[in-house]
């Protein structure tokens, strides 16, 4: 076997300045270490917090699969760099004709995690939906993978009336598949 090394030189060409700004890692790390270590006591406990609050979606009565186009009608209009409107105030389209949806979403109340988190691949996103135990840092450090809370502004974007479900794109809609789980074992119900 052959071991090589590398030696790089490097050249100033032109003229250079010191840098003025302050180092921004040492001003993060800095006002990070004037914060308490229990941000709870501040703020109070997490349960309250606004940004913690889950939309809520009835549980699955009936295994189901349903599809959803997303369709989007633009608020404003949309206007090219020279200022001439290229998408008018109104219009309607499918994001999904433009946009791919890199992985699956799965929405589940807290109770289900468990079966979520057999079900999801690494690159799938868990949602946790309102309900008893629905805290996403406490479940996503016991899971050890990030867990989401599902806003309501998602909620309606997709459609979603029910958990569990998995939200996955196929071609340019979105498919809804609502599994009954059974509540005694947490597998689907026959």
């Amino acid at each position: 076997m052959i071991v090589t090394a590398a030696r790089a030189e490097t050249t100033t060409i032109g003229r250079t300045w010191p840098i003025a700004e302050p180092d921004a890692l040492a001003e993060i790390e800095v006002r990070a270490g004037r914060q308490p270590t229990n941000i709870a006591s501040r703020y109070g406990p997490r349960e309250r917090w606004s940004a913690m609050r889950a939309a809520s979606l009835a549980p699955v009565a009936q295994s189901r699969v349903r599809w959803v186009v997303p369709f989007h009608t633009l608020a404003f209009d949309i206007r090219g760099a020279d200022g001439r409107i290229v998408y008018p105030k109104g219009f309607t389209f499918n994001p999904l004709a433009y946009v791919t949806l890199p992985q699956r979403l799965i929405v589940v109340g807290a109770g289900d995690l468990g079966w979520a988190l057999a079900q999801a691949k690494p690159t799938d996103f868990i949602l946790l939906a309102a309900g008893k135990g629905a805290d996403p840092i406490a479940l996503s450090e016991k899971a050890q993978r990030p867990i989401f809370l599902l806003e309501a502004r998602v909620k309606e974007r997709l459609g979603l009336t029910h958990a569990p479900v998995i939200v996955r794109q196929v071609g340019q809609k979105l498919e809804l598949t609502e599994v009954r789980l059974d509540r005694v074992t947490g597998s689907p119900a026959r």
